[in-house]
């Protein structure tokens, strides 16, 4: 599931939320959930349970986050919690008839709905809760894949570097955006940080995002842009050619660089630019003793050297055959001899 983008459904248990929210002077902003919910993954479908006569002023937020809302009657008329039962039916109703839908959200701290969170992880679900934290149940916590408390997602922000404030509005508009996408990704864990999970996310984030509204042509000439700014580090993958992110934010303060790109290694003969290879020793045709495997020294063709060879001396022995990487080396130095420049 790490490799591939999560689809999330997300079911809402608001009078729970509404009961951590007693004696509260704030109120609960659904966009916050929405927001750390977005960078895990593409939510497919919101939902959120409760008699909304008794939560009238909050129906206004749920409806700008296109959140459906699920009339649940008052407890008073039917005698039981409607609301979890007809939470659970649509959880696995969803689990059985989508098999794209791979990760379950309940924004609750019931306890009740630990045998759905368990029933879930059966069927191969990744479950993740979110809850406040004067109302939740510690099995319930502990039954879920992941869990979030909503105060946390106020203080999970971290610091980075600042952008630069004479810059155009738009750009700095882009580099927030960027920056923001980075830290959603270093939250989930993501080790390689690739420029198309970065346009991934910030798409999930601002579906409105288009680099050329920003003055790019392209998402790559943004990075390098924001690169040239200091905000963030970039390397080339080896294999891809796609940019990566190595370091952003803080991380340029306190981490050294590494290169997601493995450099060629200073003992590999590839690794030489070709101009700064040694080159072969010149050598002449007929000069001196030769290095082709002969076995025995040839006589350089001068007459002093013909005169001081004896007439009688004995036949030069056979030479041995001449095996194929001796060939080779002959005609490079042949070719050598021919032109010395084509190296």
């Amino acid at each position: 599931m790490a490799d591939t983008e999560r689809s999330l459904v997300i079911f809402i248990d608001f009078e729970n939320l509404a009961l951590g929210f007693q004696g509260r002077r704030d109120r609960f902003e659904i966009r916050r959930v929405l927001k750390r919910m977005v960078e895990k993954g593409k939510i497919v479908s919101k939902k959120a349970y409760a008699d909304w006569n008794r939560f009238a002023n909050y129906t206004g937020d749920l409806h700008e986050a296109a959140i459906e809302l699920i009339e649940i009657p008052r407890r008073s008329q039917t005698g039981k919690n409607s609301a979890d039962i007809r939470l659970c039916v649509d959880a696995m109703d969803l689990a059985y008839s989508k098999d794209h839908i791979n990760t379950f959200v309940v924004v609750s701290g019931d306890s009740d709905f630990s045998p759905l969170v368990s029933k879930l992880k059966e069927l191969g679900k990744h479950v993740i809760g979110c809850g406040m934290l004067s109302s939740t149940s510690e099995l319930l916590r502990d039954n879920c894949d992941e869990f979030i408390y909503y105060e946390d997602l106020e203080t999970s922000q971290q610091t980075v570097t600042s952008i630069d404030q004479s810059l155009p509005e738009n750009k700095q508009k882009a580099f927030a955006l960027v920056l923001d996408a980075l830290l959603a990704l270093r939250r989930e864990n993501k080790e390689i940080l690739w420029s198309s999970m970065i346009k991934d996310t910030i798409k999930r984030q601002r579906p409105s995002f288009n680099e050329t509204y920003h003055g790019y042509k392209t998402f790559s000439a943004l990075l390098e842009d924001a690169e040239k700014q200091g905000l963030l580090e970039l390397d080339t993958h080896t294999k891809s050619g796609t940019y990566v992110v190595t370091r952003f934010g803080d991380e340029l303060k306190s981490q050294p660089r590494e290169r997601t790109s493995s450099p060629p290694s200073a003992s590999s003969p590839s690794s030489e630019p070709l101009s700064d290879r040694p080159r072969r020793p010149r050598r002449r045709r007929g000069s001196g003793s030769s290095s082709r495997g002969f076995g025995a020294s040839r006589t350089s063709g001068s007459p002093s050297s013909a005169q001081s060879t004896p007439t009688d001396a004995p036949p030069e022995p056979h030479s041995p055959p001449i095996d194929s990487e001796s060939n080779a080396i002959s005609a490079a130095e042949d070719l050598f001899d021919r032109d010395p420049d084509w190296l």
